[in-house]
């Protein structure tokens, strides 16, 4: 019989976005191919904890899983062990980790922090590496690079603390209102504010570097959001993509995770030159910014047809609503076959 590899799944973390996470964690868990794979969950606390759980997921989806079937652990950077290591009543143990999946959102998760340590460690990473982690979470960065390799982004520009308002303001006045603000670092739409009028504009910068140490100030971009699910490293697969229907505001962290009113529709309703503009210049993206195992690439589609980048998301959620998933079921791969084709080429 083939041997089950051990497959470190890191869910929770010291982020705004700790509940995200825990639900995607628990979906990812509940799709992995047990026949092939061992689950070992490793739980991070908002305060930044480590420790080995051997509980049900069921705690995971709903936040109870710290305290019991919980001992505090650690990933060992040492190359030669690529191991947990549990530390118990009765001294250190080592459980040995074929491979890791972190499902984990925004900061210190998503932003290359424990991909580097992973690859310090010598450990097989599902999903994208430091790199790629680091620079798809600084939007600045990530823009700049996408329009090297010749994709349309919006106009901004950034500011941190203690930016000179004057520039900010004659900046924002050229970008046009209404504009967005955003923590230059962050997901899930904490931080994001659309702002109408001058007036405005330094308590939506104040917000956004609550989250960050730089905000970034954007042309608000007229149109519809559509996004493009990418899977592979070498040999890509890219989903159906999809589109954002919205009824006023923009789509913050209420709309993505509770929908009121927006819906999700894929295929998205656009025509077959756009479905396939969306997939090649997602293609073109991924690649720019070193992206390997999967992520999601959005953008923006004018009236008039021209596709903008907006963000990478090199961990997308995996919740009920999550976009990623759906794309691919509309590709023809369910959950399953999508987190087989992640541990497998992680594996490779």
């Amino acid at each position: 019989m083939m041997q089950k590899k051990n497959i470190a799944v890191i869910f929770g973390g010291c982020s705004p976005e700790y509940g995200v996470s825990l639900a995607s964690a628990s979906a990812v868990i509940g799709s992995m191919d047990r026949l092939q794979y061992r689950p070992v969950l490793v739980g991070i606390t908002q305060q930044g904890d480590w420790f080995y759980y051997t509980g049900g997921v069921d705690r995971i989806l709903n936040n109870t899983w710290m305290g019991r079937d919980c001992v505090p652990a650690c990933i060992s950077p040492d190359r030669s062990r690529r191991a947990l290591l549990v530390f118990g009543e009765n001294g250190v143990s080592q459980i040995h980790l074929d491979a890791a999946f972190p499902v984990l959102h925004g900061r210190n998760g998503e932003d290359g922090t424990v991909q580097g340590l992973l690859e310090l460690a010598g450990i097989p990473l599902a999903g994208c590496g430091a790199l790629a982690s680091a620079l798809c979470m600084d939007k600045d960065r990530a823009h700049r690079l996408a329009s090297l390799a010749g994709i349309s982004v919006p106009k901004s520009f950034s500011v941190s603390a203690g930016y000179d308002r004057n520039e900010a303001a004659k900046q924002a006045e050229a970008l046009g209102y209404p504009l967005f603000v955003k923590p230059v670092k962050a997901g899930s739409s904490y931080g994001v504010t659309k702002v109408s009028e001058p007036a405005h504009l330094w308590d939506a910068v104040e917000n956004a570097l609550y989250y960050d140490d730089r905000a970034l100030v954007e042309e608000a971009i007229p149109g519809v959001e559509v996004g493009c699910a990418v899977l592979g490293r070498e040999d890509l697969t890219v989903g159906e993509p999809d589109e954002i229907e919205l009824n006023g505001g923009f789509f913050d962290f209420r709309e993505k995770y509770q929908m009121p009113t927006a819906k999700i529709h894929v295929p998205a309703r656009i025509s077959p030159a756009q479905r396939a503009m969306v997939q090649e210049a997602a293609r073109v993206v991924y690649y720019a910014l070193d992206c390997g195992g999967f992520a999601r690439v959005d953008f923006f589609l004018t009236p008039e047809g021209t596709l903008l980048f907006n963000e990478v998301n090199t961990i997308p959620g995996f919740t009920a609503h999550s976009r990623f998933p759906a794309m691919m079921r509309a590709a023809g791969m369910d959950l399953e076959a999508v987190v087989s084709r992640i541990l497998g080429e992680a594996l490779e």
